[in-house]
């Protein structure tokens, strides 16, 4: 991928790395992009100088990379800034797939730019790149409900029942892949249809 070359070029997932992390709904960026390599047959491997797991694939005849931040949530948008100067992603080349508290498990939504929405993650990625203009892949986890501990609901592994709900919407935008990576409009406004009416839990 070139810089200004249209569609997406690199692919971020956002979450916390190391075992004690792992399984939890705060990383349901990370479970998109290891369930994209995997369907490529692509193996993230650890950069030190980028603070992150990478791996490049081809998909549907893309020439992607996949990234994983090493940094904790907060601090996600060093790795993912660092890498699209590197490799001169602008971020409309950039999709960044993370957990959302306002969607419910099995719900998952396509946007391009918009706010943080309190999200710590988002929030550093848009102050690293310093845009908004890079597009998100929201996957419902649900919320806890009013005065509970959402830090404590997002850094807890789900039901079966949800993780199942959040498995089927990251294979569903796999499936949209296509015309997410595109960056066409036509393509783009098709993949949002087709995401927004998956049915929820």
């Amino acid at each position: 991928m070139t810089a200004g070359a249209a569609g997406i070029g690199l692919v971020a997932g956002l979450g916390n790395p190391g075992p004690r992390y792992e399984g939890t709904r705060h990383n349901a960026g990370f479970w998109f992009v290891e369930a994209l390599a995997r369907r490529a047959g692509a193996a993230l491997r650890e950069e030190p100088r980028f603070r992150a797991r990478l791996a490049r694939a081809e998909v549907h005849g893309r020439d992607l990379r996949l990234l994983e931040p090493l940094t904790y949530m907060n601090h996600s948008g060093e790795a993912v800034a660092a890498v699209a100067r590197f490799y001169r992603y602008p971020p409309e080349a950039i999709l960044v797939a993370h957990d959302d508290l306002d969607l419910p498990p099995g719900a998952v939504r396509l946007k391009r730019g918009g706010g943080h929405g309190g999200h710590n993650g988002l929030r550093d990625v848009i102050a690293r790149l310093g845009s908004r203009d890079f597009f998100r892949l929201r996957l419902g986890i649900g919320h806890p409900g009013p005065g509970a501990d959402v830090v404590g609901y997002v850094l807890s592994r789900p039901p079966a029942a949800e993780r199942a709900a959040i498995e089927a919407a990251i294979e569903a935008a796999l499936e949209a892949l296509p015309d997410i990576l595109s960056g066409e409009p036509r393509r783009l406004d098709r993949a949002m249809s087709r995401l927004h009416r998956l049915p929820q839990t």
